[in-house]
């Protein structure tokens, strides 16, 4: 009983500090001072991790358990992942986005391009969720952004504004699902919930894509590199209106329901029938395409850095850094680092405003050192759940709060799961977008504003209140 005991007790904060201090620093000096890659500071503050909870009581089995149980419930993310890269090499190489940057350069004015893109990406984001939309209508807006020379990082955060949106309103979203459930909540009284903040958002962040527009008017608009890729693409492809066709197939996934993975598969097997007998591409070829991405020289630079792209060993990067970084989030998670470190100020917290901005730091701090979304979710969502029915909060405030603040920030982040994926299809790292990604900040503050102001702020019917009292206390009693 005394080692079940120690084991089921916080850290120290100073305990619960070793792994967060070490990943900082780890990151810090290996991608800041020497140019390395993520993984293997990532992996070291893993081990760091592991060793805190081993000295905490945990053993490496129930340590080794918990790591399997969180990466089982990605092991769709990831397959989605792969599948997308499979799905950009089979539709560049089909000629079917290289048609859509065609046209898209043709009719998109410069001036409103961030504010049509945003748009475009929430309608196909609600089809499935933010993954699938970047992988898919994001790569062609990117093309159709840089072909009117437009910044990429202001591309990149149109799209995953308007992608982020389209996720937390869409009932197929796997994360949607996931917070619904968490806090105990039906999930489309959550997502009409939701809309009292993300609407206000939404709008405000379209205002400022307009405005941010206004500086591609006229002569600040490069026509001439649109007019340049678009020969380089006639060129190089059979463009054609009819290959905008499987469009319509995008579409079709929301209006069906068509869950993600065998509705990509089905747009990758299109896009490797249309590339071999539109394109005139070998099976052979096609083949290696799908595993290795699409490549082609044409001569200039912009143009082939647009094409060259896709295949899913070009996510294989971004699936090992996603492993590792699940491993590291879940490691903390069982040490309940994030409690021992945040779960104190709780007592000093008196305003509606101040529990919503706490819940709102916390989010973001799961973001920050359990590098998924998900994180951002579970841990919040167990600390915080009790706290707002005894001060008589619905817990659909607190699934807000957790959408609006840790959903749609994860993104922001290179690190995350989230930034690892959108740079992998963008191109873009989150650290260059996220000042124009105006929705994913924009959100938490709303929330919190709505709190300080007790605007739409949700709570418990008398009778239930009264429960939750009850049972707190006799939970107190009982202890």
């Amino acid at each position: 009983m005394k080692h079940e005991k120690a084991v089921n007790e916080l850290p120290s904060v100073w305990m619960a500090l070793i792994p967060i201090v070490f990943m900082g620093a780890s990151l810090a000096l290996g991608i800041g001072v020497y140019g390395a890659d993520p993984h293997v500071p990532l992996l070291l503050s893993t081990v760091v991790a592991v060793m805190v909870a081993l000295k905490l009581g945990h053993s490496w089995k129930s340590i080794e358990e918990d790591i399997s149980k969180t990466i089982a419930v990605s092991i769709k993310a990831l397959l989605i992942l792969v599948i997308i890269g499979a799905f950009i090499g089979a539709w560049m190489a089909a000629g079917i986005v290289p048609s859509m940057i065609y046209y898209g350069i043709g009719i998109l004015s410069p001036t409103y391009f961030l504010v049509t893109a945003c748009i475009i990406s929430v309608l196909v984001s609600m089809a499935g969720n933010a993954w699938f939309a970047a992988g898919t209508i994001g790569v062609a807006l990117m093309g159709i952004g840089q072909g009117l020379g437009i910044p990429l990082p202001m591309v990149a955060g149109a799209v995953v504004s308007g992608v982020y949106f389209g996720d937390k309103m869409s009932p197929l979203s796997d994360v949607t699902n996931f917070t619904s459930a968490v806090v105990g909540v039906d999930l489309f009284e959550h997502i009409r919930n939701l809309m009292n903040t993300t609407v206000p958002t939404l709008i405000i962040s379209l205002l400022l894509y307009t405005l941010l527009g206004l500086k591609f008017h006229g002569e600040h608009a490069d026509l001439s590199m649109a007019a340049n890729v678009q020969n380089i693409l006639s060129e190089h492809f059979t463009i054609s209106p009819w290959l905008l066709a499987p469009l319509i197939f995008i579409f079709l996934i929301f209006a069906l329901k068509i869950p993600a993975i065998p509705g990509l598969s089905v747009g990758v097997l299109i896009g490797a029938i249309i590339a071999i007998f539109v394109q005139h591409i070998s099976l052979g070829n096609m083949l290696s395409i799908m595993n290795n991405g699409f490549s082609t020289e044409t001569g200039n630079n912009v143009t082939d850095e647009l094409l060259n792209q896709g295949g899913i060993q070009s996510m294989m990067y971004t699936v090992s850094l996603i492993l590792i970084a699940l491993s590291f989030g879940a490691t903390l998670e069982k040490a309940r680092v994030l409690e021992a470190i945040l779960g104190g100020m709780l007592r000093k917290i008196k305003r509606t405003g101040s529990l919503i901005g706490a819940t709102a730091a916390t989010c973001i701090t799961s973001n920050i050192v359990g590098c998924d979304q998900f994180m951002s979710v579970v841990i919040p969502g167990r600390m915080y759940l009790n706290e707002y029915k005894k001060r008589g909060f619905h817990p659909k405030l607190l699934g807000r709060t957790l959408e609006d603040c840790g959903t749609v920030t994860a993104c922001l982040l290179p690190w995350t799961t989230c930034g690892i994926f959108m740079f992998s299809v963008l191109k873009v790292s989150a650290l260059d977008y996220a000042p124009y990604a105006f929705f994913c900040y924009i959100s938490t503050l709303v929330a919190i504003t709505y709190g300080y102001l007790n605007i739409r702020i949700n709570r418990l019917p008398a009778e239930e209140q009264k429960i939750t009292i009850d049972q707190t206390e006799n939970s107190t009693v009982t202890t």
